[in-house]
């Protein structure tokens, strides 16, 4: 990631007077939006802005809020001398970090069985992830239903459609992979565990393990030459 990324800057907007964050790579953008700031993204640029119709005091308190977690995690923020602030802010876990440790397992996995294992949190029908994204869905929907305004009840019902078609989708092509490769019971040939250990009909004296050697990386080709043009 690109040093400029971990720099940010929050500021009030003196044509606007909307309080802007500006700059900082996605892990920023997401302690941004977990403070309570709002995405805007454009086509040469994505930066967040405080909700509409915060009083200033709120709007205070959010960008020092935002200040404190952005330092708290190694990021430089330039600010308005109101927003200042090096309080730092209670650590947790967040609930996307769970998730991402399952792409890890997958990544570091050497069996099918353990992708299928790792699968499993993701498919199980009563408690897996997916479920509960679907549950999450509906709950977002119920609440749309008697909200009041006149997009609401599109809203609901296109929360609801997700849920009900693309959730759907989803949890069966992953329950089918992950049944698929618990049948197998078979080792990633890629992905074999190195032992370190030298088996005894080894002949040469300076073996150290019986792993393959690791592939050849190609030297890169030399981009094609322009032809010239003819006389």
């Amino acid at each position: 990631m690109p040093l400029a990324a971990r720099f940010l800057d929050i500021r009030r907007d003196p044509h606007s007077d909307e309080v802007l964050a500006r700059g900082g790579d996605p892990e920023a953008h997401s302690l941004l939006q977990r403070v309570g700031f709002v995405a805007v993204v454009r086509l040469h640029e994505t930066y967040h802005r405080a909700p509409t119709g915060l009083a200033e005091p709120d709007e205070n308190r959010l960008a020092s809020d935002a200040v404190a977690w952005l330092r708290a995690a190694g990021y430089h923020v330039d600010c308005h001398e109101d927003f200042d602030s090096d309080s730092g802010p209670a650590s947790y876990l967040p609930l996307g970090s769970s998730v991402t440790h399952l792409a890890q397992r997958i990544r570091e996995a050497t069996t099918t069985d353990e992708v299928a294992a790792a699968l499993t949190e993701l498919t199980a029908a009563h408690d897996g992830i997916v479920t509960a994204l679907g549950e999450v869905l509906v709950a977002t929907a119920d609440f749309h239903d008697g909200l009041g305004q006149a997009s609401d009840p599109y809203t609901a019902r296109r929360l609801r459609y997700l849920a009900d078609e693309h959730l759907r989708v989803l949890r069966s092509d992953l329950t089918h992979t992950r049944d698929a490769l618990a049948d197998r019971h078979a080792p990633h040939p890629g992905r074999s565990t190195c032992t370190e250990e030298v088996p005894a009909t080894e002949r040469e004296r300076s073996a150290v393990c019986a792993c393959p050697p690791p592939p050849r990386t190609l030297p890169a080709l030399p981009p094609p030459v322009a032809a010239g043009l003819r006389r």
